[in-house]
């Protein structure tokens, strides 16, 4: 399909929906794609409507699986959908209706992780283009740094790193205001300090002794910093 339209579609929560209204917006969708065939449907949060049928007592349910049922309805009747691909999102596939997984409807699941290194990269660059960095800020390291964040993890990283940079009266952000807000995302915001002298101390030996085992590891990332 190099050329081909698409056509992006969220469901909004069924109890909020008329009765009947979601169903004839999925009819619609899939008539506006078969007069713009070749044609990619994206249905977006599709969990809100497919999750897994129940006893369909109250109005809300009763909504929800009208839709889903025109949903598959539509999937089924695929006759006269010649180059229409049906794409769907959601962070629930566990709870998904199993009718809408059977082969034919969406019977590939492809599993996207969170960005590895070189993805998280280049995403910070996108969010770092229409902002200011001093000098010591390196969005490798930055990368490097944040294993298991995801795209908006890193771009809630920077916006937070640009609220500090304002709050203190600096024109960039720099390397200070990507640590603290690292710490921030990380590990929450920062609750009641510690005023006994020998607790700290014993935190800091035992901090210091993951650093030492941690730097004297071959093949160990290199120490960032030490809290």
């Amino acid at each position: 399909l190099e050329h081909c339209c698409v056509a992006v579609y969220g469901f909004a929560e069924p109890r909020k929906e008329r009765s009947g209204v979601g169903a004839s917006r999925v009819r619609d969708l899939f008539k506006k794609a078969k007069e713009n065939a070749p044609c990619i449907v994206f249905v977006d949060e599709i969990d809100a409507v497919g999750r897994q049928r129940g006893t369909g007592i109250g109005g809300g349910n009763d909504e929800r699986e009208q839709t889903l049922n025109q949903l598959l309805t539509e999937m089924d009747g695929f006759e006269g959908n010649t180059g229409i691909i049906v794409i769907a999102a959601t962070n629930r596939a566990d709870i998904l209706d199993s009718a809408l997984l059977r082969p034919g409807r969406f019977d590939r699941q492809v599993t996207v992780d969170v960005p590895d290194i070189k993805g998280r990269t280049e995403i910070l660059k996108v969010h770092a283009s229409n902002r200011k960095f001093d000098s010591d800020v390196s969005l490798e390291v930055i990368s490097m740094r944040t294993p298991g964040f995801s795209g908006a993890d890193l771009a809630n990283l920077l916006n937070e790193a640009a609220i500090l940079a304002g709050r203190r009266g600096k024109t960039a952000i720099s390397s200070k205001e990507i640590d603290d807000s690292i710490d921030r995302i990380v590990a929450g915001m920062e609750g009641t300090t510690m005023t006994d002298g020998k607790s700290k101390s014993l935190v800091a030996y035992h901090e210091v002794g993951h650093a030492i085992c941690g730097t004297l590891t071959p093949g160990h990332d290199a120490v960032q910093k030490v809290t």
